[in-house]
Order: structure tokens, then C-alpha cells, then sequence
């Protein structure tokens, strides 16, 4: 085995024991820890890509050495390298692009705690992305849950504390169904490891027997992951949550949390059951429809919201609808489609909330947007970004956005029963996306009037010039979040191939 094979297990151990470290460090030391673990592991993860793609072929690394029932696994293929290196990418930014927030907002005592918090989360994300093990996966899932509730209230304001508890009710529900249909699983296939999952449930689908009890494992489990990823009519938790949250939690929950579970909601249709009985099974068309309905759901709830970050919180919802619809298709072209638009909205939804922190600092740090007009003349840069990812959300040419919303149409062609429904769904979605980004766009390049210059809505003082120079750290985030939406959206050919080719090590 080569030494660049073992860094998937490393980067989790270093992730993981980072964590304790931060605690007894003071806030400053830990953020560079955290910074420096991050960078690292990112490192790690792109050299485990180069040697992913060189070999062709996907390895299992044994932890301890010992084979399965008493050992564990890590399964390490192109797509899960790729999706470890560009979760530390997204991970990085949003850390970069919110420290001025972080500082301000969280007790200086307890910033040592927000980066456990960070670490631990890292952690989960990259053992959901490399673990061959169920129960593993949902020990990680837990951790993940209670990172994400730590990131959440850390703000410790009665509107986060509520979201808090929203978030952690919806999240153990479920926990708890996820939970039940590994048990179900289990008890089926008599395995936890996914490789022997798969083959008892291709012998179990071959001999008819246990197909009720294969079909509710697959239900409950699907159900689970989707309500602890915010698909519609599971979101109720999550507009407080990414919207009055820090900045940087609002960026890694809706970037990179619900990715995670969805990531991992993949590996069990590809790697646990297999594919084509999934696609028999009828699940696929369950959440086609939940996902349609999130895409116009949460793009209505966005139009009539009246506070931009929570607009950017329902916009999630709708994206969120974006993957399980390309799941719903049931084909290889759908799944493409799904991945590369976790791809497209982890990188602009981080791009609009670091953008929308930006704004809201040139209007006083007010983000209603009665405050927010005239805000992309203040902080230029802001502007600039919100604009760009806006763009990207609606599905303009050459941002990542036209090319999610194209692979998607194009997985729906010649779809026997899914194409119209999809494709009708698109058309709307989009008018509705560019209805609700568009209106704040106007409204950030519109000068207020003379008399009303200086006043915000609550007629308090608001409006400053905001440069670059005052902001170093979120204005090369913004920067970096703006280069990769442009790369997604110019380069689409050559991550689509990697996509399909980890699919592929997928089977």
C-alpha cells in the first residue's frame, strides 16, 4: 500500500483529535489550529484524488488491520477524494469569510468551543465520505447532528437557542429513522459492512424473499436522510437556523451539513442496495415528488420573505429539491446531475451568505432589506459577489448554476413518465429564482433617495462605505467563493467526467 493511501484515515484521526485540542487553547490559538488542520487535510485529500485517479480504481484501507466483522473499513474512490477535498475548500472559505462575525458575535471565553465544534464537524463529513461501514455512518451522523446544534446556538440568543431546538428535534426524528432502518437492515442481511450489504440484498432480490422488509429498510432509511437534509416538508427547522446563526455557520450548515447526509443518502442507493433496486423499489418516485415540491415550495417562501438571509435560507429548500428531483429520475445521468449541483450550490451558497454578511455591514448591520438599498455601491465587492452568485442561482451562462440546471434537463430527456413534470418544473423554478434574486439585486444597486440616505428602516443611522482594505479576510473569501463558482460553470466537462467515473467505482 502506498504511504498517500493512508491519509483518508489520517485526515479523520487528525480532524478528530483536533477538536479536544481547541478546548484547552484560547480562542485565537484555536482558530490557527483549526485553520491549519483544515489546510492540511485539504492537502491530504487532493493528493488522495491524484493517486485516485492514477490508479483507476477504488482501495479499502483497514483500520487496525483487522477484516470485517472485527475490524473497520474506509473505502477510498475518485468521487469520495474529490468530495473530502472540495468540502475542506468550501469549509476554509467560510471559516476565512466569517471571522470578523465570529469575533463580534461569540463570547471570547467560548470561541475556543466554536472551533471543537468545526473540528468535530470535519470529522463526521469526512468519515460519511469514506466509511464502508452503516453503523459507523450513523455513529458520525450523530456527531455531525450535535456539531451542527453546537454551531448553531453558540451565538446564544433567544432566536438561536429556538433554532437550536427545532434543528435537534427534526434531526433526531431523523436519527431515529435512519437508525431503525440500518436495525431493519440488519437484520435481513445479517452485515453492517456495505460491500456485504450489497451482495446479500442482490441475492435477496434475486430469491423474492424479504422484499417487504428490504423495501421498509430502504423507505426508512431514505425518509431519514432526507429529513435531516431539509427536503420539503421537512425545512421548518432551517430558515432560523441558517438565517440567525454566525455567518459562518450559516455558510458550513447550508454548504456542507445537508451535502453530507445527501452524499451519504447516495452511497447506500450505489454501494448498500445497488441501484436497480432502488429504481424498482418506487422510493426514487416518493422523493421526485418531494423534491418538485421543494423546488417551488421554497422559492414561494423565498419571494415573500422580507429579511435576506432568511431568503437565502428558503432558497436552500428549493435547491435542496434540485438533488432529490435528480435522484427521483432514477438514472446514472440524474445522480450526475444531483452531485454536481451539491457541487454548484455548496459554492454559491457560501458565496451569497459571506456576500450577504458584506451588505448588511454597509447598511449598518441590518439585513432587511429596507436597509439593504444602495448596498452594493457601499461595499462594491459585496455587490459584486452577491450579484455573481445570484446569477449562478437563477442559471446564468457560464456560472455553475446553467450547468446544474442543464445536466438536469438533459437526465430528464426522453424520460418516459419524469420528463415533462421535470422540465416544467425547471421553467417555474427558475422564473421563481430569478423573481426573488433579482428583485435584491435591483434593490442593492438602487440609490436611496437624498433624504433617506442615512436612515434605516428602524430610522436608526445606517450606511458606510465599506472597503477592502477593512474587511482583508472576508474580501479573499469573496474573491476565492467568485473564482469557483467561474471555474464550475467554465470547466463543467472535466468534473462531470469525474463524477461519472466515481459512479462508476461506485458499482
Amino acid at each position: 500500500m502506498e504511504f498517500v493511501q493512508n491519509f483518508p484515515f489520517l485526515s479523520i484521526i487528525l480532524s478528530l483529535f483536533a477538536g479536544p485540542l481547541c478546548s484547552v487553547l484560547n480562542g485565537k490559538w484555536a482558530r490557527r489550529v483549526n485553520t491549519a488542520v483544515i489546510s492540511i487535510i485539504g492537502i491530504m485529500s487532493t493528493l488522495v484524488l491524484g493517486n485516485a485517479i492514477s490508479a483507476g480504481r477504488p482501495y479499502v484501507y483497514l483500520m487496525g488491520h483487522f477484516p470485517a466483522p472485527w475490524g473497520n473499513e474506509i473505502r477510498v474512490g475518485i468521487l469520495e477524494a474529490f468530495m473530502a477535498c472540495f468540502f475542506c475548500v468550501i469549509m476554509l472559505l467560510c471559516m476565512l469569510g466569517g471571522i470578523r462575525e465570529r469575533e463580534a458575535q461569540i463570547e471570547e471565553g467560548k470561541q475556543n468551543l466554536y472551533y471543537v465544534m468545526v473540528n468535530l464537524l470535519l470529522c463526521s463529513l469526512l468519515a460519511l465520505i469514506y466509511t464502508n461501514d452503516l453503523f459507523t455512518a450513523y455513529v458520525f451522523v450523530e456527531i455531525n447532528t450535535i456539531s451542527a446544534c453546537g454551531l448553531i446556538m453558540i451565538r446564544q440568543t433567544g432566536r438561536t437557542f429556538e433554532a437550536a431546538a427545532r434543528y435537534m428535534i427534526m434531526s433526531l426524528l431523523g436519527s431515529g429513522l435512519l437508525l431503525l432502518g440500518i436495525c431493519h437492515l440488519y437484520a435481513v442481511t445479517g452485515h453492517l459492512l456495505m460491500s456485504n450489504i450489497r451482495q446479500q440484498v442482490q441475492l435477496i432480490a434475486a430469491t423474492g424473499q424479504y422484499h417487504i422488509s428490504l423495501m421498509v429498510a430502504l423507505g426508512l432509511m431514505s425518509v431519514g436522510l432526507a429529513i435531516k437534509s431539509a427536503l420539503y416538508p421537512f425545512h421548518a427547522w432551517l430558515p432560523d437556523a441558517y438565517g440567525y446563526s454566525t455567518l459562518s455557520s450559516s455558510a458550513i450548515l447550508s454548504s456542507l451539513v445537508s451535502k453530507g447526509y445527501i452524499f451519504l443518502l447516495i452511497k447506500i442507493f450505489y454501494r448498500v442496495v445497488g441501484f436497480e433496486v432502488v429504481r424498482e423499489s418506487k422510493v426514487v418516485n416518493v422523493l421526485f415528488v418531494f423534491g418538485i415540491a421543494g423546488m417551488i415550495m421554497g422559492s414561494v417562501s423565498a419571494i415573500g420573505e422580507g429579511n435576506l438571509r432568511r431568503m437565502i435560507a428558503y432558497s436552500s429548500v428549493a435547491q435542496i429539491g434540485y438533488i432529490y428531483m435528480g435522484l427521483g429520475l432514477a438514472t446514472e445521468a440524474g445522480s450526475i446531475a444531483s452531485l454536481y449541483h451539491v457541487l454548484s450550490h455548496g459554492a454559491t451558497k457560501s458565496l451569497l451568505f459571506v456576500a450577504a454578511a458584506g451588505l448588511a455591514d454597509a447598511s449598518g448591520g441590518s439585513d432587511r432589506y429596507g436597509d439593504i438599498t444602495g448596498a452594493g455601491f457601499r461595499n462594491r465587492l459585496a455587490g459584486v459577489a452577491f450579484t455573481v452568485g445570484s446569477l449562478s442561482m437563477v442559471g446564468m451562462p457560464v456560472f455553475s448554476g446553467f450547468i446544474s440546471k442543464l445536466l438536469f434537463a438533459q437526465a430528464a430527456v426522453g424520460h418516459t413518465h419524469k420528463m415533462l413534470p421535470t422540465v416544467i418544473a425547471l421553467a417555474i423554478s427558475t422564473v421563481l429564482n430569478a423573481v426573488y434574486f433579482m428583485k435584491t439585486v435591483i434593490r442593492i444597486y438602487t440609490r436611496k433617495p437624498m433624504g433617506l440616505s442615512g436612515m434605516g428602516s428602524g430610522g436608526a443611522e445606517t450606511g458606510r462605505v465599506v472597503s477592502l482594505r477593512e474587511q482583508p479576510a472576508k474580501s479573499a473569501a469573496l474573491v476565492c467563493f467568485i473564482l469557483l463558482n467561474l471555474i464550475l460553470g467554465l470547466n463543467s466537462d472535466p468534473i462531470v467526467r469525474l463524477i461519472q467515473s466515481g459512479i462508476e467505482m461506485f458499482e
